[in-house]
């Protein structure tokens, strides 16, 4: 019988590696068309190849990238580029927090993993059989797997649009479609409903009572102000089911 790969040889480092670029795949597949569109769109407005590609590499905001983008096109400020994106990815907040006991002992990994924590890379953490957000070795291949095809895509975009010219209206919903195919893959791993059925209606709640540049921020802090009452209430459930577990044993020992 053939021994399986060591997790401290190259064999073992390989297949990890290979098993993690498998586990991105449906990342890729999204990151590639809409690193591209970037790319296009960024060249499009006059931004270098070259700043285009270093956006994708040291600031990895996804949507905050063409918010960026479509704010530089229109002559704002660096100052309101910076205030804007770091409104629109306030949201990342909640994922950290989430994240904080996974990603203890992580290491010399950890600022890198909380620099390139995105909307998808928290999906395939949180959704990885086991939690790979608490396999760190894991949870680092996956980051830098997905950022790798978020910057590949940047680079084939500010290629085809430097050479070709055409029209890019609706280019953007591959952003879209990316969450939608994450979100139903999470939901058949989870099988937990809750989750979803609380972010669909407190989206439909903030979309009805809010205005439109609030409404994201308003749904995700509704969100999981409901989702941790819920979970408070699940603890303390639990904690006095224990109790009288413990109360009964006691008194048949007695």
């Amino acid at each position: 019988m053939t021994p399986l790969p060591q997790a401290g040889t190259t064999t073992g480092h390989l297949a990890n590696w290979r098993s993690a670029a498998v586990t991105t795949l449906p990342v890729m597949f999204g990151y590639l068309p809409l690193g591209a569109a970037f790319g296009i769109l960024a060249v499009d407005v006059g931004i270098p190849w070259w700043a285009a590609i270093a956006m994708s590499i040291l600031i990895y905001a996804g949507a905050g990238q063409f918010l960026a983008v479509a704010l530089l096109a229109n002559q704002a400020g660096l100052m309101e580029v910076a205030v804007a994106t770091l409104m629109l990815n306030s949201r990342h907040l909640f994922y950290g927090l989430s994240l904080l006991r996974a990603f203890a002992g992580a290491g010399w990994r950890k600022p890198y993993l909380i620099f390139s924590l995105t909307d998808e890379t928290y999906s395939l953490l949180t959704s990885h059989e086991g939690h790979a957000g608490q396999d760190h070795a894991q949870a680092f291949r996956l980051s830098a797997l997905n950022q790798l095809w978020w910057v590949l895509g940047s680079l084939a975009g500010v290629l085809i649009g430097s050479q070709l010219a055409f029209n890019t209206t609706g280019i953007e919903f591959v952003l879209t479609a990316l969450f939608i195919v994450l979100t139903i893959e999470q939901a058949r791993r989870l099988r937990q409903w809750l989750p979803f059925i609380v972010a669909i209606c407190t989206a439909l709640g903030a979309l009805a009572l809010l205005p439109e540049r609030h409404m994201l921020l308003g749904a995700i802090g509704a969100a999981s102000l409901i989702l941790l009452i819920q979970y408070r209430l699940d603890s303390a459930k639990r904690h006095r089911a224990k109790q009288r577990i413990a109360e009964q044993q006691q008194r048949e020992a007695s």
